[in-house]
């Protein structure tokens, strides 16, 4: 009787320790730390809130791990907690974490994972940077630019030849057009994924191919902070994200990734519409994370840094270079000063590089760079100058904006509230943005008209103008698009139809001056014409000046219609910034069409905001 008593006293004592030494499940999934590695939803976008952002069943070891965390966290506690288990070799920084929190303090417990601890050994540990190529508008992929990260072996912005860079990008077939890219993105059709590949092979793809000029950010994480991270790109290999072009984009999951290595900084706070590289550098700042900023500037900007420090003279004896590199033997060329024939032949140089940028490299090609690079080696070089660096992206305005305006049209006055969700026009203050570079999508405008009441002027649902200018070495395309709702002249009222308008086109620069000229076409539709679509074509010139105080920006546009009839617009606009989140629009405008004749003008207050 007494060993039965004794046995279920001790089965008892033994079940109540298991119990008490089993972890707190609960409260562990609630650390930031496990959030972070599951990558849960905190409510910065309207999406699955509470759930993981991943969207791949083998990120997952319990049936409901996306959207229960303390269900995962016990089910890699149970794949875990067995010494050379195989899900540690899958989930490194998972192993971690328990081993931390539950103190199990084993020697060499990844051993057995070969081919982990391979990759581990060739990734560098000693700084983490932000790299953010600007906005490139001839790839649909780039217009906002992109980000994506780097890791270097030390805190030294010129070693980066052993460095590793992270990216996050969406799963896109490469013939793909760009009208279905940006459709399918917008909807979030594509999977996304991380990927780490050679810095180097990334300089070359943006600093070089498409021409985009570099900021970088150092960042204040230690070696400890990285190796959370480096473990967790190991668990994210292959590993599919829903891909949205305005939110859960490329930007968006540097943060959650960068929230890995250190789960209090405050990166994913607050709702996100819109997740723009801009304001991810902003967010980072924010968070007291950036240490340094180093501008690398593209291979045409310096193409035309050195360009410009040359005469007329010169530049045309570098234009001859390029054609020929035997004119450097020439007696003329010979008659300059030698830090001169160095700076022509630079110059020469880097066109013949630029020029065959995005080709294969033939063999004339190289034999012209040989000789080019001998005549720039033989002679002495001029002082250095390095490129100036702009001012940098985050410098600028927000990239919200609410406005107020009054105007006058055709004897009626009115009012007119407006709000675009992003991002820059031509106009807007320049600062930290590209000369010539205009994206707007989502451009609102109502009126309240003393003749027509309450209405609707306009909805832009996107306003792409790049104006790419030509110069002595490239001769690059300008381009733009236009689409959305707009009152459109019908006889003698305007009333509110569809539109669709572009083309391309060609533009220069002068100092602060670029003018243009675009071959334009345009579609248009208004409820009860006849036909249904009225099809345009034309042509519009004009000019942006870019002052010291102000934008100015002048156009004209005519357009023929296929009904017979044409129109003419003639527009004179000046935008004033006041602060760095706040300027002055006015505008006058001249509009002819079937005999009619309509003027506007209009001034108005804007407020940029995130």
């Amino acid at each position: 009787m007494r060993a039965i008593v004794l046995f279920v006293l001790l089965s008892g004592l033994g079940g109540a320790t298991a119990a008490a030494g089993e972890p707190d499940f609960a409260a562990l999934a609630e650390t930031p730390r496990w959030r972070a590695l599951m990558h849960v939803n905190p409510g910065a976008t309207l999406r699955d809130v509470g759930a993981s952002y991943v969207d791949d069943e083998a990120f997952f070891l319990a049936g409901d791990g996306k959207r229960n965390p303390e269900a995962e966290l016990r089910a890699s506690w149970r794949a875990l907690r067995e010494p050379a288990a195989e899900a540690r070799c899958r989930f490194p920084a998972r192993y971690r974490f328990l081993d931390e929190r539950l103190g199990w303090n084993e020697d060499a417990p990844l051993a057995h994972c070969g081919e982990y601890q391979q990759w581990r050994d060739d990734m560098p540990i000693g700084q983490l940077v932000l790299v953010f190529p600007a906005a490139y508008l001839n790839s649909p992929s780039s217009m906002f630019g992109h980000t994506l990260l780097r890791l270097d072996e030390r805190p030294d912005p010129d070693a980066v030849w052993l460095s590793r860079s992270i990216n996050f990008g969406a799963q896109v077939d490469a013939e793909e057009n760009s009208i279905l890219y940006i459709w399918r993105g917008l909807a979030g059709g594509y999977p996304g994924q991380f990927s780490v590949v050679s810095y180097v092979d990334k300089i070359r793809d943006y600093a070089f191919i498409e021409n985009r000029d570099m900021w970088e950010y150092a960042l204040d994480l230690e070696h400890d902070e990285l190796d959370w991270l480096v473990r967790h790109l190991w668990e994210l290999r292959d590993i599919n994200f829903d891909y949205f072009f305005f939110d859960e984009n490329c930007s968006f999951r540097l943060l959650e990734l960068i929230k890995v290595a250190r789960p209090s900084a405050p990166l994913l706070e607050g709702y996100r519409f819109a997740e723009l590289p801009l304001n991810t550098v902003r967010t980072l700042y924010a968070a007291d994370l950036v240490i340094e900023r180093r501008y690398r500037p593209s291979k045409l900007t310096q193409l035309r840094h050195s360009a410009d420090r040359l005469d007329a003279d010169e530049l045309a004896f570098a234009e001859a270079l390029v054609r020929d590199p035997s004119v450097a033997d020439s007696p003329r060329f010979r008659s300059y000063p030698g830090e001169r024939r160095h700076l022509m032949a630079l110059t020469a140089y880097r066109a013949v590089r630029v020029r065959h940028r995005d080709q294969e490299r033939t063999r004339q090609a190289a034999s012209d760079s040989l000789a080019l690079l001998r005549v720039v080696q033989r002679n002495p070089a001029p002082p250095e100058e390095p490129v100036p660096a702009p001012p940098p992206p985050e410098s600028g305005h927000r990239t919200q904006m609410a406005s107020l305006a009054a105007g006058r049209r055709g004897g009626s006055d009115y009012l007119e509230a407006g709000y675009r969700l992003t991002y820059h026009d031509l106009l807007d203050p320049i600062t930290g943005f590209l000369p010539g570079a205009g994206i707007e999508g989502l451009d609102l405008r109502v009126r309240l008209d003393e003749s027509e009441g309450l209405i609707l002027e306009r909805l832009d649902l996107v306003n792409i103008r790049s104006l790419a200018p030509r110069g002595t070495f490239e001769k690059p395309v300008s381009w733009f698009v236009h689409g959305g709702m707009e009152r459109i002249v019908e006889g003698d009222a305007r009333r509110t139809g569809l539109f669709l308008e572009g083309g391309p086109g060609a533009s220069w620069r002068f100092g602060g001056l670029m003018p243009y000229t675009f071959l334009v076409g345009r579609a248009e539709t208004v409820s009860g014409r006849e036909p249904a679509v009225t099809l345009a074509g034309g042509a519009e010139i004009g000019a942006v000046h870019y002052t010291g105080g102000a934008q100015l920006g002048v156009d004209l546009q005519a357009l023929a219609l296929d009904d017979g009839n044409d129109r003419y617009r003639a527009r004179l606009s000046v935008g004033i910034p006041l602060a760095r989140n706040q300027a002055l629009r006015g505008w006058c405008a001249h509009e002819a069409w079937q005999g009619r004749e309509d003027n506007a003008c209009q001034l108005g207050w804007r407020h940029y905001f995130d």
